[in-house]
């Protein structure tokens, strides 16, 4: 985590680095069944490595971090253009675009707008977002809401359907736990509850939030107090697919059946868990950096079965 003479700090090195690295993940729906494809390989039409069947529903990016300059990268601006052009060069777009929160860094209004100017550059019909921690850090917690917060009436959390599939969009980054554990809090999982009474078990369900809705790594608040709580009411349906940013790595779990998947940042890594002395963004020599970021190839296991993740580095 120390600076290395050989790094190169400039847009067009950080842009080389995202060239061989994920910059979000397309995910596609068959037979109720969520299959999550690499970005790279749905912009290259590539279905020798990675079957891509079913209908392009939506793509998952996050953490953009817009605001952030520091060694890790210096030029975010630069990389999540690099994102948007990958998603517009798809040849079959999805409708959707999940943003799983940290659009900014600091939550400042200059943030946001650069961040809306670069996200309407998608060609997308539909962009959600949930906040992340950097994304409410202002005092009022309004920069955020004034922008994205009309879906929920600036609750945070709200739901809708799209091709047949349940969306939720919950909130766990305002009200922090012990060791910065996030929190959905009562309130919400009534909600929740209510929200999903008297629908068929059958219907396919995608949840989004910032901070990972099980316990990754406790004492770096990688985790969600009351998760489990939200994980009963979902139990009962038989394709419940999780997704969250946070830790800006691929992190994945299979419980019964739902499907937990942590997503890497356009911005910069982060140590795995409990290696170093915390979280936080993660500097490391040029010819690391490519294994750091990497290309991801997602492949489903007919469910029930788990999802197969697989690295390939540069290394």
């Amino acid at each position: 985590m120390t600076r290395d003479p050989e790094f190169d700090p400039t847009r067009r090195g950080a842009l080389k680095c995202l060239g061989f690295g994920a910059a979000g993940t397309l995910f596609t729906l068959s037979a109720g069944i969520l299959t999550p494809v690499d970005l790279a390989l749905a912009k290259a039409g590539d279905t020798g490595r990675t079957p891509q069947v079913g209908l392009p529903l939506f793509l998952q990016i996050s953490d953009t971090h817009i605001g952030f300059n520091k060694d890790a990268n210096p030029d975010v601006i630069g990389t999540l253009s690099k994102t948007i052009d990958l998603v517009n060069a798809m040849p079959k777009k999805p409708a959707l675009v999940i943003h799983t929160g940290d659009i900014t860094h600091l939550s400042k209004a200059s943030e946001f707008d650069t961040a809306a100017q670069l996200l309407a550059q998608l060609n997308v019909t539909e962009l959600h977002t949930t906040p992340g921690e950097h994304d409410v850090a202002d005092v009022s917690v309004t920069e955020y809401f004034s922008r994205y917060g009309k879906p929920s009436q600036d609750r945070g959390y709200y739901s809708f359907d799209h091709h047949g599939v349940h969306f939720i969009s919950l909130i766990n980054v305002l009200n922090f736990k012990a060791n910065g554990l996030g929190n959905l809090g009562p309130e919400q999982l009534e909600w929740l509850e209510k929200d999903l009474r008297g629908r068929s078990a059958s219907t396919p369900i995608v949840v989004f939030a910032h901070m990972p809705l099980w316990t990754i790594y406790a004492p770096w608040g990688w985790g969600t107090a009351d998760a489990d709580q939200a994980m009963t009411y979902l139990s009962r349906f038989g394709s419940v697919t999780v997704l969250n940013g946070h830790i800006h790595q691929i992190v994945q779990k299979v419980e019964g059946n739902i499907t937990f998947h942590t997503a890497r940042s356009t911005a910069y890594p982060q140590p795995s868990a409990g290696e170093g002395p915390g979280p936080g963004p993660l500097k490391v020599p040029s010819a690391e950096l490519p294994r750091m970021l990497g290309v991801s190839n997602v492949t489903l296991q007919r469910h029930p079965d788990a999802l197969t993740l697989t690295d390939t580095t540069l290394a």
